[in-house]
């Protein structure tokens, strides 16, 4: 039962049944406050109506009995009677005909003939003043004075009408109006859910994507196929985006966990190898214990430069490392840094050039990580570039932006190689990094140095022919 409850309570709450309780509060609600309010002015028009058609009658009655002096003249009762109930007939109302003192001279139903009849509307007219009103029941009553040639009250016209006529054909305006508007709700009502459905439906299967994202399914991808290009299908191409960057993201993760067991398991395995061999020579020399625990050093420094630099890239991930902004002059920043770079490329012959802007660039950058993100673009430049090659450092500005290029004649990177140098342990060519020496993770800790630094780093490059990094800096920061 509680299942059940849960279940209607969910699809209540569903985006479907809100946009039809929204049709039902917007749309139906208004529009039958909006009926009632019509029905009940046009009640009160044909009241109104009533009203001014029966003073009208009234008037004239008054008129006829004033000039044909049927208030003193006993020889034309006859035809007094006859006007009396002719009007009564014609109009579907009753007269009567009352003096001055309120005395029933006449009547069309016969009822009340010498009766004294005083009610509100008689004595105004009495007053001179013609009058007509809506009682609590419903009737209606009008009273007109009857005036003799010298403009005397001698009487009074009163009528008395029953508004059921008005209401009769008021609600049966009603009730067709009431059975059009419940056919055409009705039929909104059902183009409402289906095209509710036909909106939620699509996001219905976005958000069941979505959790099977979260829980870990990124290989999840919304058909988009026979979408009309809307919000909806937006939506689904960015949930798809998104899946990708997920599932490239999951990947990088796994593979930098790979990268990393591999890397640390490389020395672990020499150091292993190392150790095993000075335990199964018992009678070795000194100078071979002292050979393999060099080469177990060698190995351990390895292993804690991987470590170090590991740690430094999730420091910057997660913005733990202060950056202190201060404002540097950069040609002599980066003439300095060529210069301790000069050694490195002497022993390979390596020209090294810098070609500054004739004008001092101050930027706003943190000395320290920046200096290491340019030494280890250089240091690459020197490691993959052949001997008595060349590397030209070349620094410029614009009212805006700082731009630094490295460029060499070294063995250059493959074009489908390109996108992916920046990403951890990544490795062009494994043997040769190998020989080179480093940890695979230089160019990643300089791309997120460079964007801590809000600017951006690209890279152009041919095979055989040398590349070229791209750095971009703004000269002022935003603390």
């Amino acid at each position: 039962m509680v299942t059940i409850l849960t279940k209607l309570r969910k699809k209540w709450n569903s985006l479907q049944w809100l946009l039809l309780l929204t049709y039902i509060l917007v749309g139906v609600v208004p529009l039958v406050l909006f009926t009632n309010t019509i029905f009940r002015a046009m009640d009160g028009y044909f009241v109104e109506e009533r009203k001014k058609e029966l003073l009208g009658q009234a008037n004239i009655l008054s008129g006829k009995i004033s000039a044909n002096h049927y208030l003193y003249d006993d020889t034309k009762w006859k035809q007094f009677n006859e006007e009396i109930s002719a009007a009564s007939n014609q109009g579907n109302f009753r007269v009567l005909v009352l003096d001055s003192c309120g005395i029933v001279i006449n009547d069309s139903s016969r009822q009340d003939v010498g009766k004294t009849y005083l009610v509100a509307e008689i004595i105004e007219a009495l007053d001179n003043k013609d009058v007509a009103n809506q009682q609590e029941d419903g009737t209606i009553y009008a009273a007109v004075s009857i005036l003799d040639e010298h403009s005397n009250k001698i009487g009074v016209v009163f009528i008395s009408a029953r508004s059921d006529d008005v209401s009769t054909t008021v609600n049966e305006i009603r009730r067709q109006s009431n059975i059009v508007f419940v056919v055409i709700a009705f039929i909104v009502g059902i183009l409402m859910y289906f095209m509710a459905k036909f909106f939620t439906e699509p996001l219905k299967k976005v958000l069941n994507i979505i959790i099977k994202m979260s829980e870990g399914h990124f290989d999840q991808r919304i058909d988009i196929k026979g979408l009309r290009h809307n919000e909806i299908s937006d939506l689904a191409l960015a949930c798809n985006h998104m899946a990708e960057k997920l599932e490239q993201v999951e990947t990088t993760r796994q593979n930098f966990v790979s990268n990393v067991s591999h890397e640390l398991k490389t020395p672990l395995s020499s150091m292993k190898v190392l150790s095993e061999s000075i335990l199964l020579q018992n009678d070795a020399p000194k100078e071979t214990y002292i050979e393999f625990l060099e080469d177990i050093n060698s190995e351990i420094d390895r292993m804690t430069e991987i470590i170090n630099d590991l740690l430094t890239l999730v420091k910057l991930d997660q913005k733990e490392v202060p950056i202190a902004f201060v404002e540097t002059e950069l040609n002599q920043l980066i003439k300095d840094t060529m210069k301790r770079m000069h050694p490195l490329a002497d022993v390979k012959k390596i020209a090294l050039t810098f070609i500054p802007l004739k004008e001092e660039i101050f930027a706003d950058i943190d000395k320290t990580k920046f200096i290491s993100a340019i030494s280890n673009l250089i240091e690459n430049a020197i490691k993959y570039t052949p001997e008595e090659g060349s590397i030209t450092v070349t620094v410029d500005c614009d009212h805006q932006n700082a731009f630094l290029s490295i460029s060499d004649t070294g063995i250059g990177i493959a074009e489908e190689e390109i996108g992916k140098i920046f990403e951890r342990f990544y490795r062009v060519d494994k043997t040769r990094d190998r020989e080179t020496g480093g940890t695979g993770l230089g160019l990643s800790i300089t791309h997120s140095t460079i964007l801590m630094h809000n600017g951006s780093i690209k890279v152009n490059s041919k095979e055989q022919e040398g590349t070229t990094f791209l750095v971009r800096i703004p000269l002022h920061q935003n603390v």
